[in-house]
């Protein structure tokens, strides 16, 4: 077996909270130039209230990563990281670590299976209150990483404490949460897409047992999604692996990519909008529309599903071996 073994005692909800935020860290360190250059694409072209001249071009993700490399330094990719990382201990936190608990919430009672209802809400539930508690760390991070492309002299913060006090000060409270509405659409897509996607995936190649080359044999009981249970007397372990993450993982990340994109590219545009350049995210959207067309709203649409894609793949792989470390370090019951 691959990985850590899957604890004999489920992990407890303050486990998987713990756990999630840590994950989505470390899934950030590994992706967020893929992130920054997936916001440069998406504002690229953006008609700015003032306009500016002598704007940098980026073309595809390589090249906007070499670009940004060779005009403003290495560090550019790191840009906003700080937080982005403020942003994972709350919004993964809640958003992944209290899916199986909320999931539970609208499973009724005695239900032998977790119907696709209720996984739909407790996916929606958790991005919602995410977003309502981690939004003024999202808008900082996508300034930043937009921010980047200006000179020093036009840039409007110095550091992430400049930020969040400068935009109460200048914006107020509510610009802390601008574009709250569209992030709460975009990550009740993003959190069904991913959750979802991946709960049921991981939960047919377990079922099936396709990672492990032992098709058809017995004792395919229910098997839960984000926590292992033990496997029944005489019955066939499914492998709870790393290659069962890794897979899954990835087409979740694919499926997310390609229903977020659009709410992704009017939300990146919204926060990074100059105080009244837009009325609101409709306004945001049209005018996308209206200057790109159709073809505006997958703006970016690469560099987020290389993004989405591995930072997904890095994330799941991690919580699931991280719930194992925390298990295998408690103490054994007396």
């Amino acid at each position: 077996m691959v990985g850590l073994k899957p604890p004999e005692v489920p992990p407890t909800a303050a486990v998987k909270f713990v756990s999630a935020g840590m994950a989505g860290c470390i899934a950030d360190l590994c992706t967020f130039p893929l992130d920054t250059a997936k916001v440069r694409l998406q504002i690229q072209g953006e008609v700015r209230v003032p306009r500016t001249i002598n704007s940098v071009e980026y073309r595809g993700v390589l090249g906007t990563l070499s670009t940004m490399v060779r005009m403003e330094g290495a560090r550019s990719l790191y840009s906003g990281l700080a937080a982005g990382l403020q942003r994972q201990m709350s919004f993964a936190s809640i958003r992944i670590g209290l899916y199986d608990s909320v999931k539970q919430l609208y499973t009724p009672k005695g239900a032998e299976n977790t119907g696709m209802a209720a996984r739909l809400l407790a996916g929606c539930t958790t991005g919602a209150v995410a977003v309502a508690c981690a939004q003024p760390t999202d808008v900082v991070k996508v300034r930043f990483q937009a921010s980047g492309a200006l000179s020093d002299s036009a840039r409007r913060y110095s550091g992430t404490v400049d930020a969040y006090r400068t935009i109460a000060r200048e914006e107020g409270i509510r610009g802390l949460w601008r574009g709250t509405l569209p992030n709460i659409a975009r990550n009740a897509i993003i959190n069904c897409g991913e959750l979802v996607t991946y709960d049921l995936l991981k939960d047919a190649l377990l079922r099936a047992q396709l990672m492990t080359g032992e098709h058809g044999a017995g004792g395919r009981g229910q098997v839960p999604s984000l926590a292992q249970q033990p496997p029944t007397p005489g019955s066939s372990p499914p492998l709870d692996n790393v290659p069962c993450h890794f897979v899954a993982a990835f087409g979740a990340g694919f499926c997310a990519t390609v229903l977020a994109s659009p709410v992704d590219v009017v939300k990146t545009r919204y926060m990074n909008s100059s105080p009244g350049q837009y009325r609101n995210a409709l306004s945001c959207l049209l005018a996308l529309l209206m200057q790109d067309g159709p073809a505006g709203l997958y703006k970016g649409f690469v560099p987020s599903f290389l993004r989405l894609g591995s930072w997904n793949v890095v994330m799941f792989v991690s919580y699931e071996q991280l719930q194992r470390a925390v298990a295998l370090a408690r103490p054994a019951p007396a």
